[in-house]
């Protein structure tokens, strides 16, 4: 077998940085007819370039197979959508922007951020590549393109006079496989003077919280603002801002320009670069320690889950997500340890979770079945999911959450 080489720079990958064994598509949800059928799993390894630290996955299922029917709908986060609405206000008084300007979001999903922006009176434009998630955006009055983004379709879209004050792309960059192709389009669709701010997972987050349930093969990549930085300079692009936020676990939200911008780099953009040093990330041997604390939470998961059923109590899950079904496959876990989940995307309800086999019912079925356990799967919404599910207090239920270390709540 060949030697893997690196999405950025072509270099052979050969360390490891975790191995999580043999896993399905994170989202390759089951119908009731198919769970006596065999499943495809594939190598869940991942890898640190040791020319450029990009922490990666290779590719082994096309994001046309993954992405072109998904079942990831944005807006049936309460906690996302608000956290949308409030970064649309904030650069429509920013930039500023107004109805001569025009927002294009890259993986647009549902329309959960764009309508924001069209509140205000900014005329926005989609691209999304799956037909099934467009449609509820395009159901919202959203404008949406169904295309994957790069090159070719930013020459398509320049071409037609849609060129960008501000591309967004929120929790995309992980999931392109052809990384330098996708960063390459942002410069082609960007007018002079534009802005655009792409969020995501902090690979420091990630190693400092043990959140290795976020690896799964829609994520093709991990970034660093070190790395992020290197790869936009390579395509003509400057990064000149980068924000710490709360979401999927702590990301970062970095803001780039034309590489001939004026705007110099802010105070922030050198604090991240700084905060990644100081935490090792240019040191190959803070990326080896990694895999250990995995090994941990697998054994924390296990332990309470086996001797939650030795003494005759009920588990269930709350969510379906697709860091779920990293864990779940990487423990081990099927209903013989965790019953049932719940999920509010009516879209995930009545199927099973891939690998696990574990049923997804709706929200009501935790207050029919009383578990003394909710076991939540999508950990970096846990405050939200237990405000909702407030009431399995009154049976005495507790819930419990596995990452960075499994506690009950």
């Amino acid at each position: 077998m060949s030697t893997p080489t690196c999405r950025f720079c072509s270099a052979g990958l050969t360390r490891s940085f975790i191995d999580l064994g043999q896993s399905p598509l994170s989202n390759g949800f089951l119908a009731a007819e198919q769970i006596a059928a065999m499943e495809a799993h594939y190598p869940l390894h991942a890898y640190v370039c040791e020319r450029c630290l990009l922490v990666q996955l290779q590719e082994y299922a096309s994001a046309q197979a993954i992405f072109s029917d998904y079942l990831y709908f944005s807006s049936f986060s309460e906690q996302w959508l608000k956290h949308a609405e409030t970064f649309a206000a904030r650069m429509v008084r920013q930039l500023p922007l107004d109805r001569a300007s025009l927002v294009v979001e890259l993986a647009s999903n549902d329309g959960y951020l764009l309508q924001y922006f069209q509140r205000h009176g900014v005329p926005v434009l989609g691209v999304e590549p799956a037909a099934n998630v467009a449609k509820a955006a395009l159901a919202k009055g959203v404008p949406t393109e169904v295309a994957f983004f790069g090159k070719a379709t930013a020459q398509r879209l320049a071409a037609a006079g849609r060129q960008a004050d501000l591309i967004c792309a929120n929790n995309v960059l992980a999931h392109v496989p052809d990384l330098n192709d996708f960063v390459a389009g942002m410069p082609i669709l960007l007018r002079p003077g534009g802005t655009i701010t792409v969020e995501f997972p902090h690979l420091l987050r990630l190693m400092a919280g043990r959140q290795f349930d976020t690896i799964y093969h829609e994520h093709f990549s991990y970034f660093s603002l070190l790395v992020v930085d290197r790869v936009f300079a390579r395509h003509g692009l400057r990064v000149i801002d980068a924000e710490r936020l709360t979401t999927h676990g702590g990301s970062l939200r970095v803001h780039a320009c034309h590489a001939g911008d004026s705007r110099p780099p802010t105070d922030g953009f050198h604090a991240v670069l700084a905060e990644e040093e100081l935490a090792g990330l240019t040191d190959l041997a803070t990326y080896d320690r990694f895999a250990a604390g995995a090994a941990e939470v697998k054994c924390q998961v296990l332990e309470f889950l086996i001797g939650a059923r030795r003494a005759g109590k009920l588990v269930a899950g709350y969510g379906a997500p697709a860091k779920g079904n990293t864990l779940l496959n990487y423990c081990g876990v099927g209903p013989e340890l965790l019953a049932f989940t719940v999920d509010r995307n009516p879209h995930k309800q009545g199927h099973f979770l891939p690998g696990s086999r574990i049923p997804i019912f709706a929200p009501e079925r935790i207050f029919a079945m009383r578990p003394d356990y909710v076991f939540i799967l999508p950990w970096n919404l846990q405050d939200e999911i237990i405000g909702q599910m407030r009431h399995v207090r009154d049976w005495g239920g507790n819930f419990v959450v596995p990452i960075p270390g499994l506690h009950v709540v």
